[in-house]
């Protein structure tokens, strides 16, 4: 018995049947590399340390790399400078953010890095006392050259850490000659 229409049912699941069978196909990329022989894993030259890798230098145009410099330097201090936990370098990152997000009133951003300054073994004792020394020199000049995080990274360094008091400004010498009423 002849339906009509099954010829194009046919047609269809055909169609239907080669698009399944050559989709994955398809979805390859044709510069495919055949996968690799598993080698023995041969020794491998120990990594210099970040300090000692050389740098490429940076140019004046590009502040992005003078950051990055200048942030790996001041980790490297730190890990010099300070003995224990505080040292690692995860924990100087996170915990300065977190005295600078306190210092903004960001609690909320504060408290999450908290958290995962905690989950890396990091002392909680020396965000508070950095924030006490960050805290304990007063309001940041808008005008003065320093910069919140240049003040938080001294007081990681020393949270005793005292700055030096500003140069004091030339006073005008008193006129001379009558004093107005």
């Amino acid at each position: 018995m002849y339906c009509p229409g099954s010829r194009a049912v046919a047609f269809a699941a055909a169609v239907l049947a080669v698009a399944v069978c050559l989709g994955p196909v398809a979805a390859q990329a044709p510069d495919q590399k055949p996968p690799e022989q598993a080698t023995p894993p041969q020794p491998q030259a120990q990594p210099q340390p970040p300090a000692a890798q050389p740098q490429p230098p940076a140019q004046p145009g590009d502040p992005a790399r003078t950051e990055r410099k200048t942030r790996a330097d001041q980790i490297v201090e730190a890990g010099r400078s300070l003995q224990g936990p505080a040292a690692a370098a995860e924990c100087v990152w996170l915990g300065e953010r977190v005295v600078g997000l306190l210092w903004r009133d960001d609690l909320d951003t504060a408290f999450r890095h908290l958290e995962l300054y905690d989950r890396f073994g990091c002392p909680g004792g020396h965000v508070q006392t950095t924030f006490r020394c960050v805290v304990r020199q007063g309001n940041i000049d808008p005008k003065a050259t320093e910069t919140l995080n240049a003040r938080v990274h001294a007081c990681w360094l020393d949270p005793e850490f005292v700055p030096a008091p500003p140069a004091a400004a030339a006073s005008a010498p008193a006129p001379q000659g009558t004093n107005p009423r």
